[in-house]
């Protein structure tokens, strides 16, 4: 009840009326039943466009690290998650995403829509990043359709970093439901899941013309955070950085 209030009362006419955002393919969501719906993540600000425009409650997996912030800005952000149907998911591996997966499942098994953001996190440069594994086990699992989903503009209405929005218009795409029943009782075979999870990318790349990066985005991420740190703390002696790297062995040896 608190969240259809929040979405019809506030979040969604305050929405509405600065953003004023664009829908295509909406009809494409199922009007009943569970069904996964995969987006791009170019922003915060996703978690807030797209649930306000579906009809149906969205219920979100979300990264952890949205629940557990210190200071009055985690806390807040950490209840504006849950207030709006969101849950932490964890995505440190083993029995903990399991469990994270786990709750995905029962969501879709009770006829909801589940949100997910295949990439993992926000993209670090607008790209669209290669998809993690977790979206397709969802779907093997279940059997409900998936739904792509391209949000378009929010990177520039909430860059990264950036806690005031932008006023400006968004947009978001719908694209036909992926049904992937000819994997039945494959679900635990590796390279089908990684099959399903290339073909969500794909549909979504399509629908948002995002250039497409065979890499996850995390990857990315940790690679320009390496950087910052080494531009900020040079190595003090010229030849620090060749003895530290001196005894590693180059990959695959």
């Amino acid at each position: 009840m608190f969240y259809w209030i929040m979405k019809r009362l506030f979040i969604g006419p305050l929405v509405s009326v600065l953003f004023r955002p664009w829908v295509k393919g909406l009809d494409n969501i199922p009007a009943e039943g569970g069904a996964i719906l995969a987006s791009n993540h170019l922003s915060f600000a996703d978690s807030i466009f797209m649930p306000v425009a579906v009809d149906r409650p969205v219920v979100f997996l979300a990264k952890s690290e949205y629940f557990t912030g210190s200071g009055l800005k985690g806390r807040l952000t950490a209840t504006f998650f849950r207030l709006t149907n969101q849950l932490p998911m964890d995505r440190s591996g083993g029995a903990a995403s399991a469990n994270s997966l786990g709750a995905g499942e029962r969501i879709l098994s009770q006829g909801q829509l589940l949100g997910i953001y295949p990439e993992g996190t926000r993209s670090p440069d607008g790209r669209l990043y290669r998809g993690k594994l977790g979206v397709a086990k969802l779907a093997l699992a279940t059997g409900v359709p998936v739904v792509p989903i391209a949000m378009i503009g929010t990177d520039k209405v909430q860059p990264i970093g950036k806690t005031v929005p932008n006023i400006r218009r968004v947009g978001m795409i719908v694209g036909e439901p992926l049904d992937f029943s000819r994997y039945a009782g494959m679900s635990e075979d590796r390279f089908v899941q990684r099959s399903v999870a290339d073909e969500i990318m794909y549909a979504i790349m399509r629908l948002s013309g995002q250039e497409y990066v065979d890499v996850y985005a995390a990857t990315v991420k940790a690679e320009l955070a390496a950087r910052k740190h080494a531009a900020r703390h040079p190595q003090k002696k010229a030849g620090g950085a060749a003895d530290a790297g001196a005894g590693s062995a180059p990959d695959g040896a």
